[in-house]
């Protein structure tokens, strides 16, 4: 008999704590795992939460999804790509009408259209669900985004709001439209990530090598900052993370971390989707390329050794200057990621609601940042085709871009690798310059391709007259 108000397949760390969240909201869930073993693990820590009288356990798939009550939402919790496809096939025949997937891992956003186009036809709702905030969100409330049917949405909808984050008693979650838009903004919101991370490592490098200070130091100044403008999850446990001790040397713990930096693929998603749209994202693409870079660890010793140490010693700069560098090059990243969704709600006619996805990013999730709130206020008033161009925002670069010049500048002549925020601060100038360069690219293109281009005293297309160099 159906007793369990939601499903859930896949109870490794993600999937055992959305499990555990869902139950202390007071909603009844059915559990289930491929391994049966893990189905008793779960019950053990559900029971020494006080959670177990709202867990249905069940090691038997059928009896699983007869557990749940119709219309059922069942909510899988597995590793993204044919592992999804392939559970998908075996649900289907045990799924009705009106019954709905929730898959709520990291799934690229054109298999979440596929899938969604796919089941849409045999009467099955498919909801792409992005959700960010980690372990600890996913047990205590993370954001999510939401794409897929309207109707499936609104059936899990109470409960979905029910475990998100809350900002001033908001739920940090949205319907953001059919198909792979939720998945699709999961995608923009962990290239963001990428970028404002990359900055963030750049500071600190400039910090350690550039002005000599020690983790500890640099941890008490990211500290400090989290008290202004960059008021941010991530700024937060920067400062955790540089005034953390490794307990067997007693030395920084950052000290002793190897310099190779890992990556799932969103950040390469939200690059390459980025350009397939033509909307520069230069701060993700940088992010990207940085954490290629480091994954060379061998290439990067051996480089060292033929061009020298790169040179170490008093920076100019000041932190006053790195603290607005950061906040200017945020700033852009932000700018440059809800470019490209405003592209792709065009291009997919999603409509997302940008001044929405600014709200739920306010907590739970990795980028929470205090001026998401000015953000959503911008986006609501529209007006705007990019973030460079609020109002409020435009205050705030005018003065902040003078630093982040002084950065990228005092970086390039020390040696110290600033690839993201020299990309934010050659994004910003290219952006702000009414008379670019590319006039000479379109002569280029017309010489050797004939391409045509654009005369500024005359409409159509026209071509120029040009010299032959065969043969020369």
């Amino acid at each position: 008999m159906a007793s369990a108000d939601i499903g859930l397949i896949g109870l490794a760390v993600m999937g055992s704590n959305l499990a555990l969240n869902i139950a202390e909201k007071g909603y009844a869930i059915a559990v289930h795992n491929r391994t049966a073993s893990k189905i008793d693990d779960f019950m053990v820590v559900a029971k020494e939460q006080g959670l177990d009288g709202k867990v249905v356990p069940e090691a038997d798939i059928k009896a699983f999804i007869q557990s749940v009550k119709r219309p059922r939402s069942i909510i899988i919790m597995v590793k993204a790509g044919k592992p999804v496809d392939e559970m998908i096939e075996q649900l289907l025949p045990m799924l009705e009408q009106g019954d709905a997937i929730l898959e709520c891992g990291n799934s690229l956003y054109t298999d979440s259209q596929r899938r969604y186009d796919y089941l849409k036809t045999k009467g099955i709702g498919y909801l792409g669900i992005g959700v960010s905030g980690g372990e600890e969100g996913a047990r205590h409330g993370p954001a999510i985004m939401v794409g897929g049917p309207e109707q499936q949405w609104k059936n899990a909808q109470p409960i979905l709001e029910a475990i998100s984050a809350k900002f001033n008693g908001e739920p940090c979650c949205a319907y953001l439209g059919e198909g792979g838009a939720g998945h699709f903004v999961k995608t923009i919101h962990n290239g963001i990530e990428y970028g404002d991370m990359q900055m963030i490592a750049e500071v600190y490098g400039v910090m350690r090598d550039g002005l000599g200070m020690s983790p500890k130091q640099a941890s008490d100044v990211f500290v400090e900052w989290n008290k202004g403008a960059l008021n941010s999850y991530l700024i937060e446990i920067t400062g955790h993370v540089l005034a953390a001790v490794e307990p067997k040397t007693g030395k920084p713990l950052v000290d002793l971390i190897v310099d190779k930096a890992g990556q799932k693929g969103t950040g390469v998603w939200s690059a390459i989707v980025a350009q397939q749209l033509g909307v520069p994202a230069t701060a993700i693409e940088g992010a990207v390329a940085a954490r290629s870079i480091s994954s060379r660890k061998d290439e990067r010793i051996a480089a060292e050794a033929v061009y020298g140490k790169i040179a170490t010693g008093k920076a100019s700069v000041s932190l006053a200057d790195l603290e607005k560098a950061l906040l200017a090059g945020k700033i852009v990243s932000y700018a440059q990621g809800f470019a490209v969704m405003a592209k792709a709600s065009e291009e997919n006619g999603w409509n997302l609601p940008l001044a929405t996805i600014a709200k739920i990013w306010r907590a739970g999730c990795i980028i929470r940042s205090r001026f998401l709130d000015q953000m959503s206020a911008a986006y609501a008033k529209g007006g705007a085709d990019n973030l460079l161009m609020v109002p409020d925002f435009v205050e705030i670069m005018k003065d902040a871009n003078q630093s982040l010049r002084r950065v990228v500048s005092a970086a390039a002549l020390g040696e110290f690798p600033m690839i993201c925020l020299s990309a934010s601060l050659a994004y910003f100038d290219s952006y702000r310059q009414a008379r670019g360069t590319a006039n000479l690219t379109q002569g280029q293109r017309d010489f050797f391709g004939a391409h045509g281009f654009e005369l500024s005293d005359r409409p159509g297309e026209q071509h120029g007259t040009w010299p032959s160099t065969l043969g020369k």
